[in-house]
């Protein structure tokens, strides 16, 4: 019988796991590529779920063999090779793994069931003799820790402790994380990462890569509208049928390198750039607004022509692949964001297959426009961007190898995914399965764009799918609850901690200022822009869009930006949110960037995004640490980030009153000698003894705490 990995442990009792096979050179080629991320848990439901091996390792089309020793498992395989299998279980709660086998050695992923209980928070606090220590609020139940994709020996647990040995073998890697996953008998509990350089625990945000998904701070640009460093490519359509406001500006990738060379990014504390299409789109005018009557340009880069040439407009292969070394070489990712949905009516593409879209016209004789959720993997952007087929692998193939074109041929760090809810699964495992066996060595990340529930959007997040989606359900939510007094700040806590038992506490979820798709934010909360009873696209073609309420608009905008930044998950902010840009919806928040000129409130607005980023990209809680609310109410939230006996607290206030706030930490977190990092004009906080902080906030103020 193979050895197997039950982890099923009793309360107060010291019980140790199945060992970590140091594996030997060979066996470390032959399974790095497996071993080489963290695959993610598979959330599962009481009775039977189906799965596929490659959502969590899409390097492996089949197996050997899929197992466990847990009695609470049942194992079905659906396909001979283990590439499809059904689980299932009755566990109300369940903390456990399984394993996939090749010859006589396995990886396991991790099963999580049941819900994630509100009142069982576990952290780690120290490292003592080659153990990480976690100390829990709830007696632990059953406890599971993983270096990498194996099951780790040492894990011992004593009532609320819990002790994990870190392996020996972990020193053969430069980066690699430890996992911990436990329940009480109330539910689970938040899980732990840990990450390690060359086996040791990393403490230090020094220590921190480029490539660490965690430690990312996203900025998204549209590239004809951020800055032009090439006048030799510059073009416009010229026609008295599309307006200037949608034409093309002159932005190009040459600007972009320009402002990486400057250091404007690096000022402001990003990691990575996300850059809008680059694909060649056409050179005539399409669509059609009426009111005023315009046509539109494809400055935008969502009208694919050809899905694997770069746009005359934008530059050449050669000054993309500058701009490419140049970001890395001041330590910097870029992401390309990429349209997979569908192809511009007069690509040669779709000249040559017709046939390869989905239908306009759907029984009962409607358009099939825009139905975003009735039709959701079928429906049409617009009559001149068909929608392509891509359930049918003879679409699928060729498309996801176009995709593939710009990471096989040139550096980019991953992408940023258009559309994604309206693409079906199997694109999706397609491409990863394609990407990661062909670039095992490359740490590619790649980030996608779902609007709905938490259920659909963690359906494409999976270690062979897409490794994260925008959060726009915080984004609203705090958006609404910043501008609407009967909004409660419960609220957001309730879309956080729903995000965390959704996608994990260490997911790298997109958390935003905004996009190119909305009204911009600052106008929101200045009021000049109502959230309901508008068109906020007309708004901006028939009126100058302001701010209203200065103060009340960049306060706002500062609290959406202390959000985002401490809260888990990446940040991303949207080009011209760093120091305010006024706006409605589509094409008014598009306008070219402007890099000087700022007004006061711009300045100060601009100065508090820079010390936001940079500290949280200097912050091993705020990128690694397990979070956990210390008080809200209606306009007031505090809480803590806590990683290896090192903690921040963050304190808000959503409304126009200003508050003082008592909060008691946890017992591992002492209040002494702390300081304010990062906060709102007028904020404070002093000790009131060693386990309470006192916090005055000003009218939509906030202060980050350090110990």
């Amino acid at each position: 019988m193979r050895l197997k990995s039950l982890i099923f442990l009793a309360c107060a009792a010291v019980v140790s796991l199945f060992a970590v096979h140091c594996m030997s050179a060979d066996e470390v080629a032959k399974f790095e590529r497996g071993n080489a991320s963290a695959v993610v848990p598979m959330n599962v439901n009481a009775g039977t779920t189906a799965h596929y091996l490659t959502d969590y390792y899409p390097y492996w089309v089949g197996a050997d063999d899929v197992t466990t020793a847990d009695e609470r498992i049942v194992l079905n395989n659906t396909s001979e090779d283990w590439s499809e299998f059904e689980l299932s279980t009755e566990a109300e709660v369940l903390v456990s793994t399984i394993d996939v086998w090749h010859g006589d050695d396995a990886l396991a992923i991790v099963v999580l069931g049941g819900k994630r209980d509100k009142g069982s928070y576990m952290s780690t606090t120290a490292v003592e003799r080659g153990s990480i220590v976690v100390e829990t609020t709830q007696p632990v139940k059953e406890a599971i820790a993983l270096w990498q994709n194996k099951v780790i020996e040492g894990v011992e647990i004593d009532g609320s402790t819990i002790r994990v040995e870190v392996p020996e073998c972990a020193a053969k890697y430069e980066r690699s994380v430890v996992r911990i996953y436990a329940a009480s008998e109330a539910g689970r509990f938040n899980d732990i990462l840990v990450p390690l350089e060359r086996g040791e625990v990393v403490t230090d945000a020094a220590d921190i890569r480029r490539q660490d998904a965690q430690s990312q701070i996203l900025y998204s640009l549209m590239i004809d509208r951020f800055n032009n460093g090439n006048t030799a490519n510059d073009w416009k359509i010229n026609s008295p049928e599309v307006l200037d406001k949608v034409d093309y500006q002159g932005g190009d990738i040459a600007g972009i390198t320009a402002k990486i060379e400057d250091g404007f990014f690096t000022d402001l504390g990003i990691t990575t750039i996300w850059i809008s299409p680059i694909t060649q789109n056409p050179y005539d005018a399409w669509g059609q607004n009426v009111n005023p009557d315009t046509k539109f340009s494809g400055y935008h880069g969502y009208w694919p022509i050809y899905s694997t040439v770069v746009d005359k407009r934008f530059g050449t292969e050669e000054e993309l692949r500058t701009m490419l070394s140049t970001a890395h070489d001041t330590e910097m990712n870029v992401i390309l964001d990429y349209v997979a949905n569908h192809l511009h009516i007069n690509s040669p593409v779709l000249q040559e297959h017709p046939d390869w879209t989905t239908q306009l016209i759907l029984p009962d004789g409607r358009e099939n426009i825009a139905l975003w959720d009735e039709q959701r993997l079928t429906t049409w952007f617009d009559k001149h961007i068909p929608t392509l087929d891509l359930e049918r692998e003879e679409v699928c193939e060729p498309m996801t190898d176009s995709a593939l074109h710009w990471v096989r041929n040139f550096d980019f760090d991953g992408f940023r995914h258009d559309a994604c809810k309206h693409i079906p699964l199997n694109y999706w495992r397609m491409l990863c399965h394609k990407m990661k066996s062909e670039m095992p060595d490359r740490p590619l990340w790649q980030i996608g764009e779902t609007y709905g529930s938490v259920e659909l959007i963690g359906s494409y997040v999976k270690t062979g799918m897409i490794d994260s989606q925008f959060d726009f359900n915080l984004y609203h939510t705090s958006r609404d609850v910043i501008v609407d007094t009967n909004r409660s700040m419960r609220d957001i806590v309730s879309v956080v901690e729903e995000s965390e038992a959704a996608y994990g506490s260490h997911h790298t979820m997109g958390n935003i200022t905004g996009n190119h798709d909305k009204p911009r934010f600052i106008s929101i909360a200045g009021g000049d822009m109502p959230l309901w009873g508008i068109d906020d696209k007309a708004e901006g073609w028939h009126r100058e869009v302001v701010v209203g309420d200065m103060d009340k608009g960049h306060a706002g905008l500062q609290l959406m930006k202390a959000i985002i930044a401490t809260v888990p998950g990446v940040p991303c902010i949207y080009q011209g949110d760093e120091y305010g840009v006024p706006g409605a919806n589509d094409p008014d928040n598009r306008d070219m960037m402007a890099f000087d000129g700022y007004n006061d409130y711009q300045l100060k607005e601009y100065a508090q995004t820079k010390a936001l980023m940079q500290h949280r990209r200097s912050s091993m809680p705020l990128m690694y640490g397990d979070y956990r609310t210390l008080y809200v109410d209606d306009s007031a939230w505090v809480f803590i980030r806590h990683y290896m006996g090192d903690w921040e607290v963050v304190a808000m206030n959503v409304r126009s009153e200003a508050r003082t706030i008592e909060t008691s930490l946890p017992k591992f977190a002492k209040c002494g000698n702390i300081k304010v990092a990062v906060a709102t004009e007028g904020a404070a906080a002093k000790c009131m003894g060693e386990g309470n902080i006192e916090f005055t906030l000003p009218a939509y103020g906030y202060a980050i705490v350090t110990k």
